[in-house]
């Protein structure tokens, strides 16, 4: 099974669908993603893009709200703060700074570009 994500305007995902392997084939038999593309619009319009449940391409699966940026070829979820950026490597959202790995609980505090101890104490920042 092949898995599509039909797109706004804005590359927002609006809903994600499952296409049987024969509906995405070539005259080969070799899945094709504009052959399923195709049977999508045939019956459904829109704009659709293929997606893998496994993430073995475009870097995430992706669920309705998710963005399709085109420019880096990648699905990912709505960025969590402003000060963050994307990844390319791993497909994620990197703060500006790393999580302390000392095994503790940590949110992220935008307003002061720092981890925050869930215990209340500063991990440090930017």
């Amino acid at each position: 099974m092949a898995h599509f994500a039909e797109l706004d305007e804005n590359n927002k995902v609006l809903r994600v669908v499952v296409v049987d392997n024969k509906d995405t084939a070539n005259a080969e038999g070799v899945e094709v993603e504009a052959v399923g593309v195709a049977h999508l619009q045939s019956f459904l319009s829109g704009n659709w893009k293929q997606c893998s449940y496994n993430s073995n391409f475009r870097g995430n699966y992706c669920g309705k709200g998710d963005t399709y940026f085109v420019d880096q070829d990648l699905f990912m979820s709505p960025k969590p703060y402003n000060s963050w950026s994307m990844s390319t490597a791993d497909a994620t959202w990197q703060a500006p700074s790393a999580m302390p790995t000392d095994g503790g609980m940590y949110n992220w505090d935008e307003d002061n570009q720092t981890w925050i101890n869930l215990s209340g104490a500063s991990a440090g920042g930017v």
